[in-house]
């Protein structure tokens, strides 16, 4: 079943449109959320010749990072679209953009990240006010009613809460092969780009904290508490929650008050930005009305259903 993706037309009346000239659009999102499927369509529909990087590719790392203005002019001439995909592998991938941005007029540019660690800081610096972001989060009820009906929307949501919203989850039919993907995804891939950036060796001590989160979702979190959880300092706990956030595995949601100086002293509960991530940690896939954590699940549903809606909404 495909389902179309509201960030397809927003990107898409960027391409058509002349702010699309000369700008970076900014793609960012989990792993295998469906960025570059979504790119592939935008492809198709924007009707651009466009030129499409693989930068998980060594070779196409190696040629594009460092690369002079002379080669990128003429790796590029004739391309009105250009799309970098998993460009925070690129050395000085800032420079380069710039580069483009500057020298390189009349091009559109995509590129998408499946990590903001390194990659919004060197892109920041050296694109103010010449990109535009974009969140992909995993598909919302939202896109899902479009394709199923308000009928089948309620069977969708209990499945969405055993299993969450990954898009290649609807091409697989049985419960065994969703869980079997959910369990490869909710081990080291999922937060590849931490390990390496990181340079961890060792990935336990981050399993251990996910699933400590996993337990608490819905719960103010103690970092004092899950330091001893994990075993280790709570200055590493808090910096390891920082990057899974980056990696947009968890977010942080801070107590809400109408006092900003109490606001700010509040403690902060942490959800998923995918329920089936989260379920694959605890091993336990079963049917909404058989869990012993109806409440955080719920919680989690809607907390990150809502953060959906606000960025449809853009």
């Amino acid at each position: 079943m495909y389902i179309k993706r509201y960030l397809h037309d927003q990107i898409l009346t960027h391409l058509k449109n002349k702010d699309g000239l000369d700008r970076v659009l900014l793609l960012y999102g989990p792993r295998r959320v469906g960025k570059t499927t979504l790119i592939n369509q935008l492809i198709k529909d924007c009707s651009l010749k466009s030129k499409f990087f693989a930068c998980d590719d060594p070779e196409t790392r190696d040629l594009l990072s460092g690369i002079s203005l002379a080669k990128l002019k003429k790796l590029v001439d004739g391309y009105d679209l250009l799309v970098f995909d998993e460009a925070q592998r690129i050395a000085e991938v800032g420079t380069m953009l710039k580069l483009l941005v500057d020298y390189v007029k009349g091009k559109r540019i995509i590129v998408s990240g499946s990590s903001s660690l390194d990659l919004s800081n060197r892109i920041s610096e050296s694109l103010t006010g010449r990109k535009i972001t974009f969140l992909m989060y995993p598909i919302s009820l939202a896109e899902l009613l479009a394709e199923v009906g308000v009928d089948n929307l309620l069977v969708e949501t209990d499945r969405g809460m055993r299993f969450g919203f990954y898009p290649y989850l609807y091409k697989l039919k049985e419960d065994k092969d969703i869980e079997d993907y959910l369990l490869e995804l909710s081990q080291d891939y999922l937060y590849k780009d931490v390990l390496e950036y990181q340079h961890i060796k060792n990935p336990e001590q981050i399993r251990r904290l996910l699933v400590a989160l996993a337990l608490q979702i819905g719960q103010e979190v103690s970092f004092t508490e899950l330091a001893n959880t994990v075993g280790v300092d709570q200055k590493t706990i808090m910096r390891f929650v920082d990057l899974l956030e980056k990696s947009f595995v968890v977010f942080r949601l801070q107590a809400f008050s109408r006092n900003l100086r109490t606001e700010m002293n509040k403690s902060r509960k942490i959800y998923f930005y995918d329920l089936g991530v989260r379920n694959a940690l605890l091993k336990n896939f079963n049917n909404f009305e058989l869990r012993n954590d109806k409440g955080q699940v719920w919680e989690n549903l809607l907390i990150v259903e809502r953060m959906k809606r606000d960025a449809m909404k853009r």
